[in-house]
């Protein structure tokens, strides 16, 4: 059933109602027609929520009526993930097909295979009934279904009596105090979302609709304000959707921000969504300045070629997308793409997306902030303010992402969508990973066993993982894996490993997202005072089948390979370990305690290195700084603060000497004073 607001008009939108659906003894609320119509396929929230008897007995007594009510009896199957159902509508008399999916792609696929070909409906059970009875008006009963239904059936409907209030009027939500167990979320209510238009809509210099001179006049108007993720995947379809109606095809999107902001995630919901191709930025890569480690650098672009690919789409010809095969740094092959006629959407998602070379032969343009971008500058500002050093965002920002606030940034703010990433990796559940970690052999035979053997793959990776921390920071003496920030040296390529996991029995339960970084980025931690402490060195053997990754790791350092089993379902890591027969085996100490657990007492503490790594790991440490380079506030930040950091660095190692001191005393003694007690044992034993 849906109700309609007290406060409705006659003209009041149908999206303005209230749906209650009943099943059995239960009922679930959710807020009107939500959806969006793309072609042949009806895309909805599955969103709803179980509420009581009494909550719709509350909305009738607030003043809610019931507009429409119909009985819907369904019979359905399960394909895989699919659901094929036939609903009797009793009001309407029918019986529909319905085929439902979480995936645009598989759906339209089963469709197909099913040899159903003709034209799908569109339309909602809801505006079938109104097209046929007609918007009830508000004075009028509602539309009955065909069966019969008692007249006292609404009364059965247990409505709570209303409530005494006292003659203050509240005029807004943010005037009435209420607890926060009222509006967990909110502070007040969300602003109505609104609509698309074209900032201007003179067609008079144009020539027809889908003409080439009417497409280039036609610019959409910016939305008035930000939006969070959700709001911002729906304005963006809605948006496609406008241009698909308004501007004809095809429609050329771009999605710019900074690197762990969330633009591939979010172009490829809206692709799964719209059902069209994503083409990633990357793959115009230049090879010869990947190799220089410029992955963020405007320059390392192929703009001649994108301008090429782009240009055809515009123009409906086939054209060859690049593809890069980023651990070798080159290109490996082209891939044939063409626009259809049944899509006509393609994605371009990347950093400098929105850059005015490029964004000016684009229909859409999206913004994404925040996600793991963000995470990262509140890290670095908390360790700052750990040793007692307050920075702004802002200053961090200038060191440690300087390519994107001078290149970047500024081509935000143009976009017709801005959308706010508040994803935090570290506190958000969904990004879970379950891991299994264990030193014991297994035979690469017994993992084959226990993989899908169609969809199995291998890989090799070798890579390098620094520890850095800023100087000062309180450990006890000790090198703690959560004081560090772990930067991944891997196929010539950087990334961020946020890694703070929670430990539960065998299992190790961590964030896996990890995000690519520049050097420059690298180096502009190091010119803030992060030091590296350690770093391990070690090559991997990967296998896969899409449900759980088995990693076979050689630490340079570790005597015998560690094997871990990682995967998204806890139960199926589990079965896997068991399958390998490696319970009792299990550890949950990261591998940096592991390779700190082999060293000496003196530089497990300080240096987290032996101390015939130690020049390697400079080595390192000044190979960064050399290729990352630093901008002029770097330089003249590092040169204010170096007499100070000149200071503390001698003050630290005059500490250090004065412990490994005390601690070569506090072995001579120990053993002096073993010797005296023997030797005085000895002489009475004697006597």
């Amino acid at each position: 059933m849906y109700l309609r607001p007290p406060s409705a008009n006659e003209e009041a939108r149908i999206n303005d109602w209230i749906k209650v659906r009943q099943s059995g003894i239960r009922y679930y609320l959710s807020l009107g027609d939500q959806r969006i119509v793309d072609k042949n396929f009806i895309i909805r929230p599955t969103a709803e929520f179980e509420v009581g008897r009494m909550t719709l007995g509350g909305l009738l007594a607030l003043g809610y009526n019931v507009v429409v009510s119909y009985k819907r009896a369904s019979t359905s199957v399960n394909i895989g993930s699919l659901s094929l159902s036939l609903e009797t509508i009793d009001t309407l008399g029918e019986t529909f097909l319905v085929l439902r999916g979480s995936d645009r792609k598989t759906v339209g696929a089963e469709a197909l295979r099913m040899g159903i070909t003709g034209q799908w409906l569109t339309k909602s059970y809801l505006e079938m009934i109104l097209e046929r009875k007609g918007v009830p008006r508000l004075n009028t009963p509602p539309l009955v279904s065909a069966t019969s239904v008692s007249h006292n059936q609404e009364k059965d409907i247990a409505a709570p009596k209303p409530i005494r209030t006292t003659p203050n009027l509240v005029y807004q939500l943010e005037d009435l105090a209420q607890p926060w167990t009222r509006s967990p979320t909110k502070s007040k209510m969300e602003p109505v979302l609104p609509t698309w238009h074209f900032a201007s809509s003179d067609r008079s210099h144009g020539g027809s609709v889908g003409s080439s001179a009417f497409r280039d006049t036609m610019k959409l108007a910016p939305m008035p304000d930000s939006y969070d993720l959700d709001r911002g995947l729906l304005l963006a379809v809605q948006g496609i959707q406008f241009l698909l109606e308004n501007k004809s095809v095809p429609v050329i999107v771009g999605i710019g921000g900074p690197s762990g902001s969330g633009k591939t995630s979010l172009a490829h919901k809206m692709a799964n969504i719209v059902g069209c191709e994503v083409v990633s930025l990357e793959s115009y890569f230049r090879p010869e300045q990947v190799k220089d480690f410029k992955y963020d650098d405007f320059n390392s672009l192929d703009l001649p070629l994108l301008s090429k690919n782009i240009g055809d789409i515009k123009h409906g010809r086939k054209t060859k997308i690049p593809v890069f095969n980023l651990e070798t740094g080159s290109r490996s092959c082209f891939k044939e793409l063409e626009i259809s006629e049944d899509c006509g959407v393609i994605i371009f998602e990347g950093v400098y997306a929105l850059h005015p070379e490029i964004r000016k032969s684009l229909d859409l343009w999206i913004a994404v902030v925040g996600g793991v971008h963000s995470h990262l500058i509140s890290r670095v500002q908390r360790d700052k303010s750990r040793v007692g050093c307050f920075m702004s965002q802002n200053e961090i920002m200038m060191t440690v992402f300087p390519i994107f606030q001078q290149h970047i940034e500024p081509h935000l703010v143009h976009a017709h969508l801005k959308i706010r990433n508040d994803f935090d990796p570290v506190l958000s559940p969904e990004s879970s990973l379950f891991v299994l970690k264990s030193n014991k052999q297994v035979a690469y035979q017994d993992i084959l066993n226990i993989l899908d053997s169609v969809k199995f793959c291998s890989s090799v990776q070798n890579f390098i993982d620094i520890y850095l921390r800023l100087p000062g920071t309180p450990a006890n003496g000790h090198i703690a894996e959560s004081d560090c920030v772990r930067v991944r040296i891997c196929e010539g390529r950087f990334a961020l490993l946020i890694r703070e996991p929670i430990r539960e029995g065998n299992f190790i339960i961590q964030p896996k997202v990890d995000f690519d970084i520049s050097i420059s980025t690298v180096s502009g931690l190091l010119n803030l005072g992060y030091q590296a402490v350690a770093y391990i060195e070690a090559s991997a053997l990967i296998y896969q089948d899409g449900k759980i990754l088995i990693e076979v790791d050689h630490l340079q350092d570790a005597p015998s390979p560690y094997l871990q089993i990682k995967g998204v379902n806890k139960e199926a890591v589990a079965a896997a370990g068991s399958a390998l027969k490696l319970d009792g085996s299990y550890t949950t100490k990261s591998y940096l305690q592991i390779i700190l657990e082999r060293l000496p007492l003196v530089e497990r503490s300080y240096s987290g290195t032996h101390t015939h790594q130690a020049a390697r790991l400079q080595e390192l440490v000044e190979s960064i700084q050399s290729q990352g380079g630093s901008t002029p506030s770097e330089s003249s930040q590092s040169r204010e603060v170096s007499p100070m950091d000149g200071i503390i660095e001698d003050m630290q190692c005059r500490i250090r000497r004065l412990e490994r001191w005390h601690t070569i005393n506090t072995v001579l003694w120990t053993f002096l004073m073993s010797a005296l007690i023997g030797y005085s044992l000895y002489q009475r034993k004697r006597q």
